[in-house]
């Protein structure tokens, strides 16, 4: 049965929303006429086979459903269209949608997912002919919510660079609890990507009105084949749209009520805000999470880090991902003026406490690329910039961002130093290698030094005479 209880919009990060009552799939829900005016209205998405004329050129669509029939429901239109017009089709599924008839007397959940898998595979390929199979994530049907991380690596893993991606997903206020999940795991990884993000309303057409879903929205229109070809595949979900059986407990689960939301002559799909708050609750749940306290890595690529610094002294410094401060607390003795940046209230508020008392500090809360602190405006003059283990905590189509606002703030003489993990980084698409290649090819600055070892990769990049001769300014002389 779908239902909702105290499961929902309230407990999402970053969420406004009030409670909303609880609801079952067999109660009268909103008449689709009441809709009307607001799916037939919104800004028009429209395809071309670059992308669309809204957004950059697209070259696939990613969508990612809570449960078998989601896909179909809220974006079956999209898929036959992004199909159609050649671009790659991906669609994921978190769960087998077992638990749709918990008190069915003929199929067990076991069965129920053989079931369902069959029927998201016959749908597929009724949107889009010929196209990859669904990808079934199998995570368990009414507990999305518990795996939201392994939901995130696992679409991170299908998205990669998502600058030329859409991203679509269950909108994270539809109302049940799996749809919310899949909404905020979706922006999470599109935070992570740079992919486009939008997401769709499924059982909010049934619980709400016009009032509860947001003005911004924009409205995919779907011609006689789009809607034939979307109208076929949710009559292939047939365990939702039939009765399992006459038994009690196998009655049908999507009504003609609901159904009429759906078969309109265009979709509505609402933009999606990227949001990722992994490293502020890390910071939150752990007072050290990355050891720089105890861990002997830690305390070695810290004292890497300062004597591959080329100068004694540096003017003006930023260090862009700060976390609780160790690096910068070190970084303070060798620079009049340092900028610590990070996006983690949690981490910034360790990092005042322990820098509290180091003179010529600033810390600032960032989020980078665009976030940069007023102290920081372009032409800034900072004569070095240190950028260790937050690289790959970017989309890459940030983190390229990031190197051109680095360039705008950066003195003729500054110094860019890189340190980074060497080991794979799961969960997000770039790793330490990826980062410094960025840096390297983008920031038009020489290699000075390196370091490598089995886990952490120094990159000094500078002008090819930073450092000045030692003794005073006189070059020593051989010994003969």
């Amino acid at each position: 049965m779908v239902s909702r209880g105290d499961t929902g919009a309230p407990g999402a990060p970053g969420s406004a929303t009030p409670p909303l009552p609880p609801f079952t799939h067999d109660t009268a829900g909103t008449p689709a006429a009441a809709w009307d005016a607001y799916a037939a209205t919104g800004a028009a998405l429209h395809w071309t086979r670059d992308g669309t004329a809204d957004g950059p050129p697209l070259r696939r669509v990613v969508v990612l459903a809570a449960h078998p029939d989601d896909e179909t429901l809220g974006a079956g239109g999209l898929i036959h269209l992004a199909h159609r017009l050649g671009l790659e089709v991906s669609v994921l599924v978190a769960t087998a949608g077992e638990g749709s008839h918990p008190g069915s007397p003929t199929h067990t959940p076991a069965r129920l997912a053989v079931r369902r898998a069959a029927e998201l595979r016959d749908a597929a390929a009724l949107l889009a002919p010929g196209a990859a199979p669904p990808r079934l994530l199998e995570l368990p049907d009414g507990g999305v919510a518990d795996h939201h991380e392994t939901l995130v690596v696992r679409v991170v893993e299908v998205v990669g660079d998502g600058r030329d991606t859409l991203l679509v997903a269950t909108w994270r206020h539809d109302g049940h609890p799996d749809h919310e999940a899949v909404g905020r795991a979706a922006a999470t990884v599109a935070a992570r990507t740079g992919a486009r993000l939008l997401e769709h309303p499924v059982w909010a057409w049934h619980w709400g009105t016009p009032g509860d879903l947001p003005a911004d929205r924009v409205r995919l229109p779907l011609d006689g084949t789009a809607r034939a070809a979307k109208a076929a595949a949710v009559a292939a979900h047939r365990s939702q749209v039939a009765p399992l059986s006459g038994a009690p407990g196998d009655e049908v689960l999507l009504g003609e009520d609901l159904l009429a939301h759906v078969a309109r002559d265009g979709e509505v799909l609402l933009p999606g805000a990227p949001h990722d708050r992994a490293l502020d609750d890390l910071h939150r749940s752990v007072a050290d999470p990355w050891g720089v306290d105890r861990r002997f890595y830690e305390r070695r690529k810290r004292a890497l880090l300062l004597a591959a610094l080329p100068r004694e002294r540096f003017r003006r410094a930023a260090e862009l991902g700060c976390s609780t401060g160790a690096l910068a607390a070190d970084l303070a003795a060798r620079c009049d003026e340092l900028h610590a940046l990070d996006a983690s209230p949690a981490a910034l508020a360790a990092a005042r406490e322990r820098l509290a008392d180091a003179p010529g500090v600033t810390v600032h809360e960032a989020r980078l690329p665009g976030d940069w602190p007023t102290a920081l405006p372009a032409d800034a003059g900072l004569d070095l910039v240190v950028v260790s283990e937050v690289g790959y905590f970017l989309s890459p189509l940030a983190l390229e961002r990031l190197v051109a606002e680095v360039a705008a703030r950066l003195t003729d003489d500054g110094t860019v130093v890189l340190a980074h993990w060497r080991h794979p980084v799961t969960g997000w698409p770039l790793d330490g290698a990826a980062v410094h290649a960025t840096f390297v090819r983008d920031l038009a600055r020489p290699v000075l030094a390196t370091w490598r070892d089995r886990d952490v990769e120094l990159l000094v990049l500078a002008a090819d005479e930073v450092a000045p001769p030692p003794d005073g300014g006189e070059r020593r002389q051989g010994r003969g």
